[in-house]
């Protein structure tokens, strides 16, 4: 390998989409990487997003990307249908794979994808980058270190603005079944940062419901059908017995943002953000017997990227391709693999369980 793993993004419009956003920014100012290729459906944009980010290469066929010798590992930077089929060929190609969250449509998709890169010994992260926060990681340490003491109830709440409508190119998330939704999206990444700081879930109950049931598409004036859930509220245990409550929404007009907040028997810790935990600035709170909440400044040692690495998207993108480097070169490393998103996906698929019987179930 050359002193740089050489990365090749899959979907990396130089314009739109959350490779433009979170990945092309974070690359190009992680030094364990090199940009060395840029794939989109179309060359034009391929050659636009190598000049702008400084790439060596670019494709607008992403299989070829995977056979050339100099791209060491892959980056699926797509809509969530066609993470499995990608990330599928990748490992059969023997790169190292990062993958956004949701790893596929489907626990099926997922299972699959996580037993092929055990199967493949390659090195493979999904997109699950709350659990890179620097506050969440402190937040995770200092409830493991007994500043809470035994943990008793937990809630969240993530509250975002939604939709009535959409241009057609955004429409086909209302379709619950292509798996990009406010309960895989905005629910499985701020749930998996619940269960990241504060245990695994043993049993919920849950209304997972679509409130906003037609969007208006407004290049060609039609209102459709919506079955994408925009609520979810899940109430439960978490495995070492405290209780927990979460409200997920995307609602129309504007949101009050995101509040996580974790009680024991000696003391409180809340997060909060003005967006998901992935996305936004996470900022840290607590106290102990009698005292009011005050701020708690994170540790340097949680933070992984460079003073030049971009605020917002990037950041916590480029914290987890820290992780994924250390990783790939042989070093100790903790990040979300494949497993972990098997793992969620199965929670989710609980909680969409739940609801449809109306009873609770448990998630062991």
């Amino acid at each position: 390998m050359a002193d740089q793993i050489r990365l090749g993004i899959i979907g990396a419009s130089p314009t739109v989409g959350w490779a433009h956003r979170s990945h092309l920014p974070a690359i190009t100012a992680s030094p364990e990487f090199e940009l060395t290729g840029v794939c989109t459906t179309r060359m034009e944009t391929a050659e636009e997003a190598k000049k702008q980010y400084g790439a060596r290469l670019a494709f607008d066929d992403y299989k070829r990307m995977l056979e050339h010798p100099e791209i060491d590992a892959v980056a699926v930077v797509l809509r969530v249908p066609a993470h499995y089929q990608i990330t599928k060929d990748a490992l059969n190609a023997g790169k190292h794979v990062f993958t956004e969250w949701p790893l596929g449509k489907t626990i099926e998709e997922a299972t699959e994808l996580a037993e092929l890169a055990k199967t493949k010994g390659v090195k493979v992260v999904v997109g699950l980058q709350a659990r890179a926060a620097p506050a969440i990681l402190h937040m995770k340490e200092l409830v493991e270190d007994g500043y809470v003491g035994a943990v008793t109830s937990c809630s969240m709440r993530l509250i975002r603005g939604g939709v009535l409508e959409r241009v057609s190119g955004r429409t086909w998330q209302r379709d619950d079944e292509l798996g990009a939704t406010t309960l895989t999206i905005a629910a499985g990444h701020s749930i998996d940062a619940l269960r990241f700081v504060a245990g695994e879930f043993s049993q919920v109950s849950s209304v997972v419901s679509t409130q906003v049931d037609q969007w208006y598409e407004t290049d060609t004036q039609k209102m459709l059908d919506v079955t994408a859930p925009d609520n979810i509220i899940v109430s439960g245990r978490l495995a070492n017995g405290a209780v927990v409550s979460v409200h997920v929404a995307s609602n129309p007009f504007a949101g009050s943002g995101y509040r996580m907040e974790i009680y024991g028997r000696k003391g409180t810790l809340v997060a909060t953000s003005e967006d998901s935990p992935q996305l936004g600035e996470v900022y840290l709170q607590g106290a102990q017997g009698d005292d009011e909440l005050k701020d708690i400044a994170v540790p340097d040692k949680h933070v992984n990227v460079l003073e030049g690495m971009p605020a917002g998207a990037p950041r916590n993108v480029g914290q987890l391709y820290f992780q994924f480097g250390e990783s790939i070169r042989g070093n100790a490393a903790d990040y979300p693999t494949f497993d972990t998103a098997v793992d969620l996906h199965r929670l989710i698929d609980n909680i969409r369980l739940a609801s449809d019987k109306g009873q609770a179930v448990a998630t062991g």
